[in-house]
């Protein structure tokens, strides 16, 4: 909301959000008073609420999902409900009002889990091995349909792992750093060496606006940053900039359908659309870092 409203100051947006536990309206203060930005407290599984608010827009990003894959074994029928049963309101809202653009904000955890070397393309089969990630996989599958059923004309981004402000506490960099702050053990699943490809969200916000403007319809755009690390080495910088031991490092059960690695190839995004990272990790993490310290502080 934050970039789109800099972005494009003269521009209506209406925000649908069901406030769960995941949401914080603090963040969106400087909105507040903005005679062009609407907040909307709703469920996008609420046909009726969707189809009203459609009515009136003429291009949808859809970021609604449960996304912490914890709680999708944990309750796999939420993430069904909101991720495919939402999605497919969404949509159909969409092709009744004759949306001009829709934007479906994807994962990489679609493709499942590759090994010690090779990267996930817009090509890699779908296997998704989470409840959550088998969500975002129905949800893609739905949008894709109703491209080639309807013509609906969407585009779909799968993103790598993001860090930045304002992410949700459960996540694993703010989990990470609130725990070394207070001196609490930090828990490892298994043996630390999962792999993730980091993207900071301001450069995946910049490659959704493109994708939302310049994509090709029907298309899939992968985002990342050829920014690979070991969930250990997460956890060792962390510490290293916060001044605490390495002994707060504790390994605990790993968890079920863990994937091993994720890393995205963004040739497509970077060749059709110019799109490539501007932050950097070193840069990027620090400023992440210094948030949360204030923010845990305070």
């Amino acid at each position: 909301m934050l970039y789109l409203r800099e972005k494009y100051p003269d521009s209506m947006i209406i925000n649908l959000d069901k406030l769960t536990y995941a949401a914080d309206l603090r963040h969106l203060a400087p909105l507040a008073g903005d005679a062009n930005y609407q907040f909307v407290q709703g469920d996008i599984t609420d046909a009726m609420l969707v189809d009203q608010l459609v009515a009136r827009a003429d291009a949808i990003v859809h970021f609604a999902a449960e996304s912490h894959v914890d709680r999708s074994i944990a309750d796999p029928g939420v993430f069904a409900m909101t991720n495919v049963v939402g999605t497919q309101v969404l949509l159909e809202a969409a092709r009744r009002h004759g949306i001009k653009r829709y934007l479906q904000v994807s994962t990489d955890e679609v493709y499942g889990s590759l090994g010690a070397t090779g990267y996930f393309t817009e090509q890699t089969p779908l296997a998704p091995n989470s409840p959550y990630s088998a969500s975002k996989a129905s949800a893609d599958l739905f949008v894709r349909a109703y491209y080639e059923t309807f013509g609906l004309p969407v585009v779909i981004t799968r993103c790598s792992n993001n860090y930045g402000r304002f992410q949700h506490d459960e996540k694993l960099i703010p989990t990470l750093i609130r725990k070394a702050l207070r001196d609490e053990s930090l828990p490892i699943y298994g043996d630390g060496l999962n792999v993730r490809d980091w993207l900071h969200v301001e450069d995946h916000c910049r490659a959704i606006d493109l994708v939302l403007h310049q994509g090709r319809l029907g298309e899939v755009y992968n985002v990342g940053g050829h920014n690979e690390w070991t969930n250990i080495e997460i956890a060792k910088l962390i510490l290293r900039e916060l001044g605490k031991p390495e002994s707060l490092i504790s390994y605990v059960e790993d968890r079920l359908g863990h994937d091993r690695r994720y890393a995205i190839d963004p040739t497509k995004l970077h060749d059709e659309l110019g799109w490539t990272p501007t932050w950097t990790f070193a840069t990027g993490i620090v400023q992440v870092i210094q948030y949360f310290v204030e923010r845990y502080r305070t």
